[in-house]
């Protein structure tokens, strides 16, 4: 069986990319096609694995600035010559969904979550584009068109694997698709447990406004508390102007930089809605609890009271109010080795395992089909 990965695009790397890294591990033998890639990405994730990029790839400023042809996009996904392969894995969070394939070939579609800026989070995203008016309004056109585009593309996807509950009832809700919930791969063995924990709160991953790491200064800064925060992104000269003394910004870390920053951490602070929220993992993979807005991923991945603290209202008040009751809550209740052990049930190993046995399944009722 000819097999290929299609994934949205390598121009940066998250979640997203660690299961496509996971899914290439487990079938190395399948090629990624992808709408653009960013050469280092490759070099240091794919570097045994043959890449193919779009037309986008050659495009002026077509890595760097991939947003300037985001109309381009569903064109270029569907441009991939996909008549060779059996079957097709698409890694999508945006386009990769809508790579058109033979008649005879079946399409599994790993959903990072339905198209973010078009579906659930299209009000919030029109509100952060620092764009004159009549510029939001052509925007505004352009994102119903490519909703519907969308909508027809997910159409096309035979079986769709969710990465967690939340992404399952979004799949139905936009898509009107059913799908197996299959939990993304952590390296939760790149995680250990330190034998004394210091005296700060962490908190990172991709600096962007839907991440409200705003909240978590706001909080920290009430509170006076130390906080290191990881990561770069767009909204980090906004983060750091709001930010008092007692907030750290460490900016790119190394994983072995992350893993001893975890390790050493008093908790983990999560103020955002994640699909299923990998840092959440990997904070637990270090025995360390997680601090967490009840919502989306955290839910699943965080047992209260056990693993971590879950807190109901998305504002700094009620994050302050979850901190402090971290800190005046017996630490029994916060045992390392079984926040630990709890982690292992989000492994790499347990995801390869999962994916192949599911693409066995589904090819042997297809073959019972014909």
């Amino acid at each position: 069986m000819n097999i290929a990965l299609v994934h949205d695009h390598l121009a940066q790397l998250g979640g997203a990319e660690r299961t496509l890294k996971s899914l290439s591990k487990a079938l190395p033998q399948a090629p990624i096609y992808t709408l653009l890639y960013n050469q280092q990405n490759v070099e240091n994730f794919f570097h045994n694995t043959k890449i193919k990029a779009s037309f986008l790839q050659k495009m002026p400023f077509g890595v760097k600035k991939y947003q300037w042809y985001m109309p381009l996009m569903p064109s270029a996904v569907e441009s991939f010559d996909m008549s060779d392969y059996d079957l097709v894995i698409s890694s999508a969070s945006s386009f990769a969904k809508g790579v058109i394939i033979s008649p005879q070939a079946k399409h599994i579609c790993y959903c990072h979550t339905p198209t973010r800026y078009l579906w659930h989070y299209s009000s919030q995203y029109m509100d952060e584009l620092r764009f004159p008016w009549f510029l939001k309004k052509i925007i505004n056109i352009h994102l119903s068109n490519s909703r519907q585009w969308d909508f027809n593309a997910a159409q096309r996807v035979d079986y769709f694997i969710a990465n967690s509950k939340t992404t399952q009832k979004r799949i139905k809700k936009y898509y009107l698709k059913e799908s197996k919930i299959i939990y993304p791969p952590v390296a939760v063995e790149n995680f250990y447990i330190a034998k004394n924990i210091k005296n700060y709160f962490l908190t990172g991953g991709r600096l962007t406004p839907y991440k409200r790491f705003d909240l978590a200064i706001q909080a920290f800064n009430k509170l006076g508390l130390p906080l290191k925060i990881f990561g770069d992104g767009p909204d980090i000269k906004r983060l750091k102007k709001i930010a008092d003394k007692n907030i750290e910004f460490l900016g790119i870390v190394s994983e072995e930089e992350k893993s001893e920053y975890f390790a050493n951490c008093q908790a983990f602070i999560n103020p955002q809605e994640e699909d299923f929220g990998i840092t959440q993992v990997e904070a637990q993979a270090s025995g360390r609890p997680v601090i967490a807005y009840d919502k989306g991923g955290a839910s699943e991945v965080i047992i209260h009271k056990k693993t971590g603290i879950l807190f109901s209202e998305q504002t700094w008040e009620c994050l302050a109010d979850a901190v402090l009751r971290f800190l005046h809550t017996d630490k029994f209740y916060f045992e390392p080795e079984f926040i630990k052990k709890h982690a292992q049930n989000f492994s790499e190993e347990r995801f390869n395992k999962e994916i192949l046995a599911y693409i066995k399944d589904v090819t042997q009722i297809y073959e019972n089909r014909i």
